[in-house]
């Protein structure tokens, strides 16, 4: 029986599809696993730290401290505490108030919630490094992409396709889907080739080139896949992936990543803060404009002037975010 071509295509990429999940999966489990050694590593023995359980910083000036026993006589004298960035300078300490389990530790300058810093207690001996949270952090870098520094409405980037796709709330889901999945392949893509190939052989210089090469090839390489694969699919998402290929902000990322040699975990999290921000952007303009096909605009207001005005509207309201911090 003649082998049928087609057929044969099909089982090659199933088993190509198979083998891209299960290396996607083990390559997870992997940064996964050398996550939580580097955390093992870094975070200092029950021993080390003595008295002192744990510590946060509550903005302004206000330091929280877990203590594991009572320490009789605990005055400020017998603290020290510093910033990370000047180990030699101590912050001076001018209050200590009782709480339940520990104390309430008020400094003589601001602090930085995000910031990182050491105390140390002279008897018994003991040392604390101050920092927030691993995941606190990352969840503080997808807000911050999506609401407080959205690249629509405070950065005016993507605005072609921003005004282009909001006239139905439908097309603009799916633009939001597909940006956002097409935003963490191509982050992550750029962010490896960036920090494994081009830093180590000097070639920053050709970034640009490179990032966009990069989601010519995803962009290119899913439509081919869902043509071949999901037909249905490719024709209800299909034309998304052409216009993702001149969206400016699917290049910021990858250059915002690269000017701060952002870890991998910081490399996802402000993608995925970055394409839940444009796919939010996208559904509430739609929303706005539906429910303006309604109301009666003025012949000289229809149009592109109105959404101008609508995306106005929405950058002021975006800006009651600008104060907000997740880590107070």
């Amino acid at each position: 029986m003649p082998l049928d071509p087609l057929r044969f295509a099909l089982h090659v990429v199933r088993a190509a599809r198979r083998v891209a999940l299960s290396l996607l999966l083990f390559a997870a489990c992997t940064a996964l696993a050398l996550l939580v050694v580097r955390a093992a590593h870094a975070a200092p023995p029950a021993a080390a730290r003595g008295v002192l359980a744990g510590a946060r910083v509550l903005a302004p000036d206000h330091v929280r401290v877990r203590l594991s026993r009572d320490v009789p006589g605990l005055t400020a004298a017998r603290l020290r505490f510093t910033g990370e960035r000047s180990p030699d300078v101590p912050i001076a300490i001018t209050a200590i108030e009782p709480v339940t389990g520990g104390v309430l530790l008020t400094v003589g300058q601001r602090l930085d919630p995000a910031g990182a810093y050491t105390l140390r207690l002279d008897d018994p001996p003991s040392e604390l490094p101050v920092r927030p949270a691993p995941w606190a952090l990352l969840l503080s870098v997808v807000v911050s992409a999506a609401l407080i520094n959205n690249f629509v409405f405070t950065r005016y980037l993507g605005l072609c396709i921003f005004f282009g796709v909001t006239k139905k709330r439908d097309t603009a889901i799916g633009m939001g889907i597909t940006f956002t999945a097409v935003m963490v392949l191509t982050a992550m893509m750029s962010w490896a080739l960036y920090m494994l190939v081009m830093v180590p052989k000097h070639l920053e210089f050709l970034e640009i080139l490179v990032f966009i090469g990069v989601v010519a090839f995803v962009v290119q390489f899913l439509d081919t896949m869902l043509k071949k694969t999901h037909a249905a699919l490719h024709k209800k998402w299909g034309i998304y992936l052409m216009l993702i290929t001149t969206n400016c902000i699917i290049l910021a990322v990858p250059l915002l990543n690269a000017s701060a040699l952002a870890g991998p975990a910081d490399a996802a999290a402000l993608a995925v803060g970055s394409g839940l921000g444009f796919a939010l952007a996208l559904f509430l303009m739609s929303c706005a404009r539906e429910k303006m096909e309604l109301a009666r605009v003025p012949a000289s207001f229809q149009g592109l002037p109105i959404a101008f005005a609508l995306a106005g509207l929405f950058a002021l309201a975006f800006m009651g975010f600008s104060g907000l911090d997740f880590l107070r």
